[in-house]
């Protein structure tokens, strides 16, 4: 079957899990999508797995005006296949949070690129890039990178009223803390704190490691 009729298939199988009343009460942040067949995440993926991995049919779908296309298509896409270059074309889609937290998910933090990916994408104005890019590293061997771990301040200086960066941003801390038992941890991570000025994104990020730094 060319790519055409794979995704009439794929968007047939969708539509019969179809829950208007679901998609009517979503909520994310960001761009909606044009069109919301109120799928769950789960069935989504379950049905994306049954295509194998395919990168270019995953493109095709990525690029269709659909969530449950956009969101299956991380999944079929190729990890191996998103390096530097190919994550442009990735990065064109990341219009809100439920994109930004899949593709983080299913695809990013599988990259054998994702440093550099991470460079780019958290130096983006786009916020959901730089979300995208903080949730990958947090479920990435870069949780224990401390080079990686310090560029955090100036995300957090640039993006000083975004929730949604205070939030990938604990996300990675976290996983940085429970990654790396030593005691000098904790003082590294209170130095990463101390040295992001006062604003909200600071205030969420120290209410929030504060409790966990404690356990």
């Amino acid at each position: 079957m060319d790519n055409t009729s794979k995704m009439i298939q794929l968007l047939g199988s969708l539509r019969k899990e179809m829950n208007g009343a679901v998609a009517d009460s979503m909520y994310y942040y960001g761009d909606n999508y044009g069109l919301n067949y109120g799928v769950s995440l789960p069935t989504i993926r379950s049905r994306a797995t049954e295509f194998g991995k395919d990168h270019e049919l995953a493109r095709y779908l990525y690029k269709q005006q659909v969530r449950e296309l956009r969101l299956a298509s991380l999944h079929i896409a190729e990890p191996v296949l998103l390096n530097i270059t190919e994550a442009e074309y990735w990065a064109d889609g990341v219009i809100n949070s439920e994109i930004a937290e899949e593709m983080a998910f299913a695809l990013l933090r599988h990259s054998k690129d994702l440093k550099a990916i991470f460079e780019v994408w958290t130096n983006s104005c786009n916020k959901f890039l730089v979300h995208s890019a903080l949730m990958a590293a947090a479920r990435s061997e870069l949780a224990s990178n401390r080079e990686v771990i310090e560029k955090v301040t100036n995300i957090a200086i640039r993006f000083s009223d975004e929730r949604i960066i205070a939030q990938g941003i604990v996300a990675l801390l976290s996983a940085t803390l429970n990654a790396n038992v030593e005691p000098s941890t904790k003082e590294f991570i209170r130095k990463i704190i101390d040295s992001i000025p006062q604003s909200p994104v600071q205030e969420y990020i120290n209410e929030e490691m504060e409790w966990r730094m404690e356990l």
